[in-house]
């Protein structure tokens, strides 16, 4: 009989509660489209008008792709374009490398350093990119080193080894770890196992943070604005000087391009870790590796 008169006293509140939640949800569903709109319309109308014939920004003219003709054979945009893919390009190999090492140390050390590591990965991050832009400058300040793509490119791989760091170490915690045991009984050098059992196997991350790392890179405006030089202008940084004589249809359509780039890596990022992350098939590849690592051990 309690239970039954508690069963009774309660129904009242979780129709109410339900009710509350019948008025507030379509709120939370106006005022979500709201924000969605506040961050996606501007870039939208960024795109739109990068198609526009006018030579006016705010004036629809008709469509044209005149303005990307005009963009794409200016010589300066296309420095900028090969300083932007030659500092992305040794920023993601870098950062992979340094990232892929992090990870695996920090799993196979000690409690204690794993925090240590834990903590610098996690900073890195997690500090305001002026700050580290800011440290960066006075840090090549300092030491009298001439600003220009290596310290853009050094200044990138501070930062974005971490996202490597972190996107390894997911891949890491989730791996069978007995799969490098059974490779080093059948005779692999630990430097075999590494090469041929864990990196097959965290190939997904890696390409996944390599992709990430390529992006951030690419489309990077603060680090780069404090620690580049004469002769080392990017992309963005082009953008942000053309900008202050103001805004041209050529402006739009460049943002256009340097935005189909960001998305399609960031996408394809997205899919490889999603398609591998199921885990589906992943003990024959377990086990392929395991044999392939034990294929040339001498007899």
């Amino acid at each position: 009989m309690a239970t039954l008169a508690q069963r009774i006293s309660v129904a009242p509140k979780t129709a109410a509660r339900d009710r509350l939640a019948g008025l507030f949800d379509p709120l939370l569903r106006v005022w979500t489209g709201a924000v969605y709109a506040f961050f996606f319309l501007p870039i939208l109308f960024v795109i739109i008008f990068s198609f526009n014939a006018s030579r006016l920004v705010a004036v629809w003219g008709g469509f044209s792709l005149k303005w990307y003709g005009i963009a794409w054979t200016d010589d300066a945009v296309l420095e900028a374009l090969r300083t932007s893919l030659i500092v992305a390009s040794i920023n993601a190999l870098l950062a992979v490398l340094f990232g892929t090492l992090a990870a695996i140390g920090m799993v196979r050390v000690g409690k204690r350093m794993r925090g240590v590591f834990e903590t610098m990965v996690y900073g890195t991050i997690v500090t305001p990119e002026i700050v580290i832009a800011i440290a960066s400058l006075l840090f090549f300040v300092t030491i009298n080193f001439d600003l220009g793509i290596p310290t853009i490119v050094i200044a990138h791989v501070v930062y974005n080894t971490s996202i490597v760091a972190l996107i390894v170490r997911a891949r890491l915690a989730g791996m069978d770890r007995s799969l490098e045991e059974a490779a080093q009984d059948l005779g692999a050098t630990p430097l075999r196992t590494l090469w041929r059992v864990t990196v097959p196997l965290l190939y997904p991350a890696i390409l996944a943070g390599g992709l990430l790392a390529f992006t951030f890179s690419f489309d990077d405006f603060v680090l780069t604005f404090f620690v580049a030089g004469a002769g080392s202008t990017t992309l963005p940084l082009l953008i942000f000087s053309m900008l202050r004589f103001g805004v041209s249809p050529a402006v739009n359509a460049i943002a256009t391009v340097m935005l189909v780039v960001t998305l399609t890596c960031i996408f394809a990022a997205s899919a490889i870790v999603r398609r591998h992350g199921r885990g589906e098939g992943e003990a024959g590849l377990l086990l392929a590796a395991a044999r392939s690592a034990t294929e040339t051990r001498p007899a």
